[in-house]
């Protein structure tokens, strides 16, 4: 079964009060679709996908990334990876903006380039039983993000979503 401790950034699912988040290292056209086929069989209100494009693959599995995207997740937040590969920022969001806009031009996208701040909007935002689907760069940082926001509720400090939380996207 996988976890957090067992196989960090490997489908770790967080169950909240009011949403889940489901964690994953899926970072290309194989790895999406396979979580693709999780999800589709998860129940939930709305599924809000954190997604990025990898700057050392071909710009046609960066699209490919976008259009699976796009028939996975209600709303997409384009965030970049730490490490852009040998590619700008600005062509990323653009193949993946791409791959989305080819499959549903009205698709609800937003770019937040910091995966923290995107993490952040997602649960600040959330909609009572949605899942978020996070797939992630550095897969302890994002764990560690996560699992606060875990402790956070579990100590009731916390009410999701949460009014008056600046949109940081760009």
């Amino acid at each position: 079964m996988p976890s957090a401790s067992q196989t960090p950034g490997r489908l770790n699912l967080f169950n909240f009060k009011n949403f889940d988040v489901l964690l994953d290292y899926a970072h290309n056209p194989a790895g999406l679709r396979a979580l693709q086929n999780l999800i589709t069989n998860m129940d939930s209100t709305i599924k809000v996908g954190i997604i990025a494009g990898i700057g050392d693959r071909r710009d046609d599995d960066t699209r490919e990334v976008g259009q699976i995207a796009c028939e996975m997740f209600d709303e997409i937040i384009i965030r970049q990876d730490k490490h852009l590969r040998g590619k700008t920022e600005t062509e990323l969001i653009d193949m993946l903006k791409e791959g989305i806009y080819s499959v549903d031009p009205k698709k609800p996208v937003k770019v937040i380039p910091s995966e923290k701040e995107a993490i952040d909007y997602a649960i600040h935002h959330v909609q009572p039983g949605a899942l978020i689907v996070l797939c992630s760069d550095v897969v302890p940082d994002a764990l560690e993000q996560v699992q606060r926001y875990k402790e956070e509720e579990a100590k009731e400090l916390y009410e999701f979503p949460k009014a008056g939380v600046p949109d940081p996207a760009v």
